[in-house]
C-alpha cells in the first residue's frame, strides 16, 4: 500500500458540500485532498428534474460571495424549473405565484411581507433560486480543481487511523495522510462510524418514490400533488413522479430494489386507479427517517451535510444545510491550520451550527406529521392551510423555508449580529458580497468617524475596511464586524465604540 503527502485537510465526499468545503479550505491557503467513492460524478439523480433543488437566502449568499452564482444557470430557472440551461427568463406569471410549501400547503409570493426582513435589502440578491445538483457540483469542483485541490474519485474510505500529529485514510488500496479529516461523506459517512459518533433521532413514517416512468394510462392520474387516504403522488410533470407510502419506511429498509410490478401496485393502491405502468426507467426510495450526529467534532475529524444530519427531503432544505455547514466550517478550520484562530474558534462550529439542524429536523418532523393519511392529518393541513393563507403565516414559513430567518446566537445584542451582512454597495463601485470573495472578513464603517482607528483594528486583524457608498444604504448600522462567511459578528447604530469593537475582534480574528 502506498503513502501520499501529508495534506492540510483530507475531506471524504465529493458532493456539493464536500466540494464547497474544500474550496473554502483552498481559498484560505489550505492543501486538500478529496476522496470521492463513486468513479464518475455525473448520474440522472442529479440532473433535471431529480436533481432540482431550490437554494435559499444563506446558500445564494455563500455562492455570491464567492463569485459562484453567476456561473450558475439559475435565473433562467427561476419560475421555470426544466428550461433548459441559458434560455432566457420567461415572463414572471401573475399575482398570488406558489413561492414554496410547508407539506405542501403552498405560500404564495406576494402574501411574503419583505418588510419583516429589514436588513434583507430590496433588489440586492434574491431570497430563492432553482438549481441543479449536477450543475452546481461542475461549478464547484471546477472552482476546487483551480484553487489546487486534488481530487480523486473511485476511492471509497475503507478505513481511519489516528496518531498524535495527523492521521492515515486508508481508500482505493492506497494511504493518504492528513492532519485534520472532513467527513462529508453522505449519511452512511464511514467517517462517522469510524468516528463512532451516535447518530440519533427519529424512525421514518413513509418510503418515497423517485420515479421516471412510462404509463399506458397517463390520464389516469392528476397533475401536481395528490395527497389521498393512502399517502400522496406528485406528477412533476408527465412521467416523472414521487410517491409517499406510508409504510413506516418498510419497503426502503429492506433494501429491495423497486421493481416495476411493486412500484405500480403502490402507484394504483395509492392513486385508487388501475393505471398501468408501461416501462420503469428510473426509481430511487427515500424515507423521512430524520438523524443528527451527536456531535460535529471530535478531535480533528469534522463533519458536515448528510454526514452530520439527514431527514426528508421535503422543500429541500438538506442541500442549503450542508452547503451553511461548509462555509461556517471552512474559515474556522483554515485559521486552526494557519495558528491564526483565537482560542476556541472551531468549537463554535458545533455551537452555532448544531442548533439549525436540530431545527431543521424538526421543521421535516412537522411536515411529515401534517401529511400522513387519515383524519388527524387532514385536521392539521386544513388549519395550516387557512394560517398559511394569512400574510403572516406566509412571511413566517417563507422565512423558515428561504433561511431568511437565521440567526446565530453569539452574545450580541444588536438585531444585526448573527445574521448575514446585508449586500451594501460600496463607496468603491462594488458591493458587501465582491469585497468578500477572497475570503476574508470586513469591517463596514458607515460611521465615518474613527475612520484611522478603525483602518488600524481591521488592518490588525487582516481584514478589510470598507465604507457604503451613501450614508442612507446602511438601515442606521454604524459599523458592522462581518465574519468570512459573511456573518455579522457584531454591529452598533452611530458612533462605534472602538473599545468594544476591539472586544468582539478578538473573538473571531487574532491582532485585534
Amino acid at each position: 500500500m502506498t503513502s501520499l503527502p501529508i495534506h492540510d485537510v483530507i475531506v471524504a465526499g465529493a458532493g456539493p458540500v464536500g466540494l464547497f468545503l474544500a474550496c473554502e479550505l483552498a481559498l484560505a491557503g489550505c492543501s486538500v485532498l478529496i476522496l470521492e467513492k463513486a468513479a464518475e460524478p455525473t448520474s440522472p439523480l442529479k440532473r433535471l428534474p431529480f436533481g432540482t433543488r431550490g437554494l435559499s437566502s444563506p446558500s445564494i449568499d455563500a455562492l455570491h460571495r464567492r463569485g459562484l452564482l453567476d456561473q450558475l444557470a439559475v435565473p433562467g430557472r427561476l419560475h421555470n424549473p426544466f428550461a433548459p440551461a441559458g434560455q432566457p427568463a420567461p415572463q414572471a406569471p401573475p399575482a398570488r405565484r406558489q413561492a414554496g410549501h410547508f407539506a405542501g400547503i403552498p405560500f404564495h409570493r406576494d402574501d411574503v411581507d419583505a418588510s419583516q426582513w429589514p436588513y434583507r435589502l430590496p433588489g440586492a440578491l434574491p431570497a430563492v433560486l432553482l438549481s441543479e445538483m449536477e450543475e452546481l457540483e461542475t461549478v464547484l469542483a471546477r472552482r476546487a480543481l483551480a484553487l489546487g485541490v486534488d481530487i480523486r474519485r473511485g476511492m471509497a474510505v475503507t478505513s481511519l487511523q489516528l496518531t498524535d500529529e495527523y492521521f492515515s485514510v486508508d481508500a482505493g488500496g492506497q494511504r493518504f495522510s492528513g492532519r485534520w479529516l472532513a467527513g462529508c461523506d453522505g449519511a452512511r459517512s464511514a467517517v462517522r462510524k469510524a468516528m463512532r459518533v451516535d447518530f440519533a433521532g427519529t424512525e421514518p413514517a413513509f418510503t418515497g418514490y423517485s420515479l421516471q416512468l412510462d404509463l399506458a394510462d397517463p390520464h389516469q392520474l392528476q397533475p401536481g400533488r395528490n395527497v389521498t387516504p393512502t399517502g400522496m403522488y406528485f406528477q412533476t410533470q408527465p412521467g416523472y413522479l414521487h410517491l409517499q407510502d406510508f409504510d413506516g419506511g418498510a419497503f426502503h429498509n429492506a433494501g429491495l430494489p423497486p421493481t416495476r410490478e411493486h412500484v405500480q401496485a403502490v402507484l394504483r393502491r395509492i392513486s385508487d386507479t388501475g393505471v398501468t405502468i408501461d416501462t420503469l426507467h428510473i426509481a430511487t426510495t427515500w424515507t423521512d427517517r430524520a438523524r443528527q450526529a451527536t456531535a460535529y467534532r471530535q478531535g480533528r475529524v469534522l463533519l458536515a451535510g448528510d454526514a452530520a444530519h439527514i431527514h426528508a427531503p421535503l422543500g429541500g432544505q438538506g442541500l442549503n444545510l450542508g452547503l451553511a455547514d461548509a462555509m461556517n466550517l471552512g474559515w474556522k478550520l483554515a485559521a486552526t491550520i494557519r495558528g491564526s484562530a483565537p482560542a476556541g474558534l472551531l468549537d463554535t462550529y458545533q455551537a452555532e451550527r448544531h442548533p439549525v439542524g436540530a431545527q431543521v429536523l424538526d421543521w421535516s418532523r412537522a411536515q411529515v406529521a401534517v401529511m400522513r393519511p387519515g383524519p388527524e392529518g387532514r385536521a392539521l393541513q386544513a388549519i395550516l392551510r387557512d394560517l398559511i393563507d394569512t400574510r403572516d403565516g406566509a412571511t413566517y414559513v417563507a422565512g423558515r423555508v428561504w433561511g431568511v430567518n437565521l440567526r446565530y446566537d453569539l452574545g450580541e445584542e444588536h438585531p444585526l449580529a448573527g445574521r448575514s451582512a446585508p449586500e451594501f454597495r460600496l463607496d468603491d463601485g462594488t458591493t458587501l458580497g465582491i469585497a468578500m470573495r477572497d475570503g476574508h472578513g470586513l469591517l463596514l464603517d458607515c460611521f465615518g468617524e474613527g475612520d484611522a482607528a478603525l483602518a488600524d483594528l481591521a488592518r490588525g486583524c487582516g481584514i478589510h475596511h470598507v465604507r457604503p457608498a451613501t450614508a442612507d444604504d446602511h438601515t442606521g448600522i454604524g459599523a458592522a464586524l462581518v465574519r468570512p462567511d459573511g456573518i455579522v459578528a457584531w454591529a452598533c447604530d452611530g458612533a462605534p465604540d472602538v473599545a468594544d469593537l476591539k472586544k468582539a475582534a478578538a473573538r473571531w480574528f487574532l491582532g485585534a
